[in-house]
């Protein structure tokens, strides 16, 4: 009787050695691997904040993060910012089924935002930033404090677009194709 087991069972063996220590590998990669870097402080404000919801409850902003987010600034009181939410509501339509998230944060009270609402429903969720939101648009970017303004935020929950003014339909598809 022979010592060594035959050849299939020592490829199985073999296989299952190879296997455990890639996967023995791979944990241990991600328990010394060096943390990803911190978002800007400006991204890690706008990630704790709580916005008020028009339903009376807090959306946590950090609901949102962990894939790509378009946040837009506006006002019922605001032409330009009416004008931009049909093509934003489209973009959003066009680009949820790869991952693409759009917030948009009324500069403004319950009362008006809520009946714009009803003649112009959005099919993304709407929170109220309410007076101070003039404020966190400075604090991400926008000195001004202009509206519309929108910025959008990658995966990792870090700026890499800002635009005030309106965006355009076309504008936010490229900006989901980068």
């Amino acid at each position: 009787m022979s010592a060594t087991p035959p050849l299939p069972r020592r490829l199985l063996l073999a296989g299952a050695g190879v296997g455990a220590a890639a996967l023995g590998a791979a944990f241990a990669w991600r328990r010394l691997a060096p943390p990803a870097l911190p978002a800007s402080p400006a991204a890690q404000a706008f990630w704790q904040r709580l916005f008020p919801g028009l339903d009376g409850t807090e959306l946590d902003a950090a609901r949102w993060r962990g894939r790509p987010l378009l946040v837009n600034f506006w006002a019922t009181w605001c032409p330009p910012c009416v004008k931009e939410l049909p093509e934003i509501n489209q973009f959003y339509n066009e680009a949820k089924g790869r991952g693409w998230q759009v917030l948009g944060l009324a500069v403004d009270q319950a009362g008006p935002v809520s009946a714009f609402l009803k003649k112009t429903p959005l099919d993304f969720p709407v929170a109220l930033a309410g007076p101070q939101g003039l404020a966190l648009v400075r604090e991400l970017g926008n000195p001004a404090g202009g509206l519309p303004f929108s910025l959008a935020f990658d995966a990792d929950g870090e700026i890499r677009w800002r635009r005030l003014g309106v965006s355009r339909l076309e504008e936010l598809r490229e900006l989901a194709r980068t």
